[in-house]
């Protein structure tokens, strides 16, 4: 049994780009929607695996509230990232336009790792 997430954002081009960026992942799969704006469905894939899955949100969703409140309803746990480089890099590219929770720290739990909240809504916890 395998259980990957899938985000519905909106510009989930841009959002796709930037998580390829992110986490230095390849688009594998896509179905563009009817108005080729956006995605219906885009897989999104870490050495030959699935990663994440997203979708174009067809429902209005306002981002400034989720940052303002620092509204955490769900995050993703993006753990082992494997060097401090990986965590930085994912870390500045999610938080552009985002919300910083936690910035870069040690805690019990992790020797260094971070949460953010990126400009699409999305939470993200990311560690060594």
């Amino acid at each position: 049994m395998k259980n990957h997430a899938q985000v519905y954002v909106k510009n989930s081009f841009e959002a796709a780009e930037m998580y390829c960026k992110a986490f230095g992942a390849e688009i594998t799969f896509e179905i563009k929607n009817d108005d080729e704006i956006g995605y219906e469905h885009c897989e999104l894939s870490v050495d030959g695996e699935l990663f994440l899955a997203l979708s174009e949100n067809k429902k209005p969703c306002d981002i400034k509230v989720i940052h303002n409140m620092k509204w955490e309803t769900m995050t993703f746990n993006v753990f082992p990232m494997g060097s401090k480089e990986a965590v930085t890099n994912a870390f500045n590219i999610l938080s552009i336009g985002g919300v910083v929770i936690d910035p870069i720290q040690e805690v019990p739990w992790s020797k260094y790792c971070a949460t953010v909240i990126d400009k699409f809504g999305v939470c993200w916890w990311l560690a060594i």
